[in-house]
């Protein structure tokens, strides 16, 4: 059986002129629960630009007034990149695109026949004659003109042929395949392609809906398309469109064909994740967080051998930073290279203690940070820490309609207190510990564990705690769950504000 039929012989030759078409401000958009606001199109737009993408997908102008502003407002960037308008098969659509000064349109047809009879009620001949009339329009008024078809992969292909010809004559400055759905698989992309690139420039539209976006995408370039659709981060509709940065990355260090400064792609991503609220998965390839991060003791000690032991490029490759984090797998080679840092000798035996420990906490599902490392060493190398914050007195009352707690604490050997109200004593306890507090902390996680039985059941709190880049996870048992809890908080206070030379004092 031949599962995936027969591909172009050819793949991408190392001078392949491969550009991108980014589409993150139009279809990326169109994803559910993201709205861009045209600040951040614009930020968007130049990142795009300076990244070296040729094409940008700016919106669809048709959308409304608002939309429009937007559009005009990344067409008067001044950008080396072309700035296009969605259009449908329209000629307002074409009209309001002038209206917004862009560069040029992205002109959609329907190709297949469950787009042509079943959404727009019309015939084959009807879309061919649309297409043509309205790109001689377009071109008339000095538009950059692409013609898609839409739903393309599902589309008959005599029919896609004569539709994408037709276009072509009239003067299109490319045409393009779309694999609207994500229905293709990459047989049929590389059949289509083959098709279109012998009658001119040929874009790909690839969606992820099977997960095969990556692939079609590099499939579509195999067999002959040279520009490639995509979104930064794969946002879009449904299961998202392919990744640019993952066709950029797979293009260079598969094929060594250039299409973008790589190294500008994890500040965009960043970009896009942040304007869309749409955070990054930590495995997602090229800019998730663990794409370069390595806490296996195995994979850790090959790293800090040879960079290349277990990465297929170097981080810097993508404006990346390779990370070795502590946690249930780590090793010795790795705990010794994070203590060395930070100018911490141990001893063989004091290692294999301080790993066990950070095994121990990692076992919890914990990630072990610098600071936390930092004070197992101390613990284990039996070093006091300074204890800038310490704990003189605690009352906690809930018999009322508001919880309220006070607390009295020695900060840096001066003598503050504080109250605070919350929706229990507990919270009250923490409100009223932070406000006697000058650190702009954040309490990212907080868990209580029963470990006896009983009313008087002793209690184990575990907090983790940020301040600025800083993070530390830290635990604390008592009977009192109210005390638990400011005193976990206190020692992780202790812990981020250790080395730090500034009063913790609050101002009031």
């Amino acid at each position: 059986m031949d599962l995936f039929g027969d591909f172009p012989e050819q793949t991408p030759p190392s001078d392949s002129d491969v550009q991108f078409l980014d589409t993150t401000l139009r279809d990326g958009e169109q994803a559910p629960g993201i709205s861009l606001t045209p600040t951040d199109k614009a930020e968007i737009a130049r990142k795009l630009d300076a990244t070296g993408v040729g094409v940008i997908e700016a919106g669809s102008a048709c959308t409304g007034a608002g939309e429009r502003e937007t559009i005009s407002r990344v067409a008067d960037l001044g950008l080396d990149a072309t700035v296009t308008s969605f259009a449908r098969g329209i000629k307002g659509d074409i009209d309001l695109a002038l209206d917004c000064g862009v560069g040029g349109v992205n002109l959609v047809v329907p190709a297949s026949d469950r787009h042509i009879e079943g959404k727009v009620g019309t015939t084959r001949d009807d879309v061919v004659e649309t297409a043509v009339r309205l790109t001689e329009y377009a071109k008339d008024h000095d538009l950059w003109v692409e013609v898609l078809g839409e739903d393309g992969s599902r589309a008959d292909l005599d029919f896609l042929e004569r539709l994408m010809r037709a276009a072509l004559d009239a003067g299109a400055d490319r045409i393009c395949y779309c694999d609207t759905v994500g229905h293709a698989t990459p047989d049929r992309t590389a059949d289509v392609i083959s098709r279109l690139a012998p009658l001119g420039p040929t874009s790909t539209h690839t969606h992820d809906d099977l997960g095969l976006a990556l692939t079609n995408a590099l499939v579509s370039v195999a067999a002959g398309a040279d520009l490639v659709h995509a979104t930064v981060n794969g946002i879009g509709e449904r299961a998202g469109n392919v990744a640019l940065e993952e066709v950029a990355v797979a293009l260079d260090h598969g094929y060594d064909v250039e299409t973008v400064s790589t190294e500008k792609l994890y500040d965009l991503a960043q970009t896009v994740a942040t304007a869309t609220d749409v955070p990054l998965a930590p495995n997602k390839a090229v800019i998730g967080e663990n794409a370069f991060t390595h806490e296996s003791g195995i994979h850790t000690d090959g790293t800090l051998k040879d960079d290349a032991m277990y990465e297929p490029y170097s981080p810097s490759a993508v404006g990346r930073e390779r990370r070795l984090v502590l946690g249930k797998h780590a090793g010795r080679a790795g705990v010794r290279a994070a203590l060395d840092e930070h100018d911490v000798d141990v001893t063989e035996d004091e290692l294999n203690a301080i790993v066990e420990q950070v095994k121990e906490i990692g076992e919890r599902g914990k990630r072990i940070t610098d600071t936390d490392l930092l004070a197992i060493a101390d613990e284990v190398q039996g070093r006091e820490r300074d204890q800038r914050v310490e704990l003189l007195d605690l009352t906690a009352t809930s018999g009322g309609a508001t919880p309220t707690a006070s607390v009295r604490l020695a900060v840096d050997g001066e003598e503050q207190v504080a109250s605070g109200v919350g929706s229990g004593p507990v919270d009250a306890a923490i409100t009223a510990t932070r406000r006697a507090l000058d650190i702009d902390a954040t309490l990212e996680s907080y868990h209580v564990d029963a470990i006896t039985g009983g009313t008087d059941a002793l209690v184990t709190v575990e907090v983790e705690v940020s301040h600025g880049d800083h993070s530390v996870t830290v635990n604390a048992s008592d009977s009192d769950i109210t005390r638990a809890s400011v005193t976990v908080m206190l020692d992780a206070f202790n812990r981020l504000l250790d080395g730090n030379p500034e009063p913790a004092v609050a101002d009031d």
